[in-house]
């Protein structure tokens, strides 16, 4: 029977967890880690191997998953897997209808180095911004493919949704990482008319 105590007190992670196993299919830690990898990291982050594994015993604790050993070909481990259990199954589901949704919270490195312009060389601020534009469109791209991936898998309709999320949330970023491109090097020609007196103060 689940712990009632331990369904108020589950981090975010547990929950994540738990939610890949809701979509029904019977999983190692390594599948969950490739499953988070494929969806969780565009939108929210993935879990290292450690914390999933934590989290598979806290939720065996709780009773929200059922684990048993899988016998392997000769030579190598046998593996261990979960699957969520009723119990599971309704806590995953409360925590979806009910639960408070958590604003985002925006620790943007890119944009905290451009705040701290003053600081820096031109060309350093430049090239933060280029960097941060190639990761934008590599996260777009592989958000592109890992939905097409998906598309095919009816329980992985909604996934595939926060996929194309994801993939409009990074060109938004690489677009903005041009923009800003844009606005320094305006912001570097006006700073060049100005009369010298004014740029000593």
């Amino acid at each position: 029977m689940a712990d009632e105590t331990s369904k108020r007190t589950l981090p975010a992670t547990s929950w994540a967890v738990l939610g890949l196993l809701s979509f029904g299919e019977e999983l190692s830690g390594y599948d969950l880690k490739k499953w988070s990898d494929r969806s969780l990291r565009f939108f929210y982050w993935s879990p290292s191997f450690s914390q999933i594994y934590s989290e598979l015993k806290r939720l065996e604790k709780a009773g929200y998953t059922s684990s048993r050993m899988v016998a392997q070909e000769t030579g190598t481990r046998d593996k261990r897997v979960y699957r969520i259990t009723d119990a599971g199954m309704t806590a995953v589901r409360e925590w979806a209808r009910e639960a408070p949704v958590d604003p985002p919270v925006l620790k943007h490195g890119p944009m905290l180095r451009l705040w701290l312009g003053h600081l820096l060389e031109p060309e350093q601020m430049r090239e933060v911004l280029g960097r941060h534009q190639e990761f934008a469109e590599q996260m777009r791209l592989h958000a592109v493919a890992d939905a097409q991936s998906a598309q095919d898998e009816p329980a992985w309709a909604y996934p595939t949704l926060t996929l194309k999320w994801a993939e409009r949330y990074y060109a938004s970023e690489r677009d903005l990482a041009a923009a800003m491109l844009d606005d320094i090097e305006a912001l570097a020609r006006a700073r060049a008319e100005r009369p010298a007196d004014e740029t000593l103060n």
